[in-house]
């Protein structure tokens, strides 16, 4: 396998894991009879929130890991002093 096809099968796996909790939370949340609906709203929100910071972590991570494989812009040329001073002599 390669580095590309590594990446994909750890992505996919992830993501069906967020699936599968999702999928429980919803499912725990509307059989639970005890919990008022206010509640279950609030708990709702509390989750799509820590989904939103998640991702907004996830996407500064991977960011800076882009940031930090780019090469630094070259710096501009400029003549040393003591080449053009041999120039100048010559």
């Amino acid at each position: 396998m390669t580095r590309t096809d590594d990446t994909r099968l750890i992505t996919s796996l992830n993501f069906f894991g967020v699936l599968l909790a999702y999928v429980m939370l919803g499912a725990s949340l509307w059989l639970s009879v005890d919990v008022p609906l206010a509640t279950k709203g609030y708990w709702a929100i509390a989750v799509l929130m820590l989904t939103i910071s998640l991702v907004n972590f996830v996407k500064y991570r991977f960011d800076a890991r882009l940031a930090a494989d780019r090469d630094p812009k070259p710096e501009p040329r400029t003549p040393r002093l003591a080449q053009t001073g041999a120039d100048k002599a010559a």
